[in-house]
């Protein structure tokens, strides 16, 4: 794989970028007094063509989530565009994520007797985009079809023509007798991993940086499985189910950590992959897992994330825009929380993942 086909996606992605929302303006959107006074401020940016479009149907934070997940769902199909043939299989692995995420979604409306208009606006899709723009596999006309069935049984069952139908019908029976969705999770979760560490196999040999980056993106996922067990005293066995394979941790270490007596004990023990301290200070205080989600996220940030800008013109340039695209979203999404739950500026900015 030459430089070369890399060239004209780099200009691409560095016009793309100064469309990025700059720290000050960030800072401005965590003053202002509401969601409303937010989506304001952000019609002149780069979300407003989707603002001025959903406004039409919703309004206030609902609104501010759509046009949120729509334009994510845009710039993902803009990189995914630039994106030389050689790379596009380990982008729309990574993409793929946002199918997962849809029926993650979709499934556990269904488990909970949602309707389609409770669960259509959540998600990350836009009309004629494919839903998590992997393979273009599920489109949004195709994701309001299963969203149009019944129970969980209906969506596995539309489900089956994609790869991912596939995998929920080994765990549908299990679902039948308990009623938890867990292991259907899990199994989506473990063979999005593991496609996506197959699709970035050295054929140039500066992907070693991502795949350390989705290794130590595993690692993150089981610890705060480790961390929300211990937290409900769930036993060893059920957390196990959720671990996913394949990060730098081994599962059966971070299993053998478990055995510890409460989320403190579990922190001390990841300290040499993790250093959680201040995390754990803040967590005694609002008993809140994220505290933790948004460390370990920070540290991953700095050490892979950013290192990732530095890849001249490779898959790393890809990857690093990718990424920025969904911390910007998160911490938009974050701000919105905190503002719709009467949360502190402060407690809000300790939120944001950059």
């Amino acid at each position: 794989m030459g430089t070369s086909q890399y060239s004209s996606s780099f200009g691409r992605l560095q016009s793309i970028s100064i469309n990025f929302l700059s720290k000050d303006f960030i800072q401005n959107i965590l003053k202002a007094n509401d969601v409303n006074e937010m989506i304001k401020m952000l019609e002149s940016t780069w979300y407003g063509p989707e603002i001025k479009r959903a406004a039409s149907v919703y309004q206030g934070p609902e609104l501010l989530e759509v046009a949120l997940n729509r334009h994510l769902v845009e710039v993902n199909k803009i990189l995914l565009e630039a994106t030389p043939f050689s790379g596009k299989n380990a982008v729309r692995a990574y993409l793929s994520k946002w199918d997962i995420y849809n029926i993650e979604l979709i499934l556990s409306s269904k488990s909970m007797g949602r309707t389609i208009t409770e669960t259509e606006s959540l998600l990350i899709s836009s009309r004629n985009v494919p839903a998590g723009i992997s393979a273009g596999n599920i489109s949004h006309d195709e994701m309001k079809i299963i969203l149009a069935e019944s129970g969980v049984e209906g969506v596995v069952d539309k489900l089956a023509k994609y790869g991912y139908g596939v995998i929920l019908m080994k765990h549908l029976e299990a679902y039948q007798k308990t009623g938890d969705l867990a292991p259907m999770m899990s199994a989506l979760h473990g063979s999005y991993y593991q496609k996506l560490l197959e699709s970035l196999k050295f054929f140039q040999g500066d992907e070693g940086m991502i795949r350390e980056l989705i290794r130590v993106e595993i690692d993150k996922k089981n610890i705060l499985n480790l961390l929300k067990g211990k937290e409900s005293n769930l036993d060893k066995e059920i957390v196990a189910r959720h671990l996913v394979e394949g990060g730098k941790i081994s599962t059966n270490e971070l299993l053998e950590i478990y055995g510890v007596k409460n989320v403190a004990e579990i922190v001390g023990r990841i300290e040499s992959y993790f250093k959680l301290g201040e995390a754990l200070e803040q967590y005694k205080t609002t008993k809140s897992l994220i505290d933790f989600e948004i460390d370990i996220t920070k540290f991953i940030n700095t050490t892979y994330v950013q290192k990732l800008k530095n890849i001249a013109l490779s898959i790393g340039t890809i990857f690093y825009f990718i990424i920025n695209a969904e911390h910007e979203h998160e911490n938009l999404k974050r701000i919105t929380y905190g503002k719709r739950y009467n949360l502190s500026n402060e407690r809000i900015s300790s939120m944001l993942l950059s």
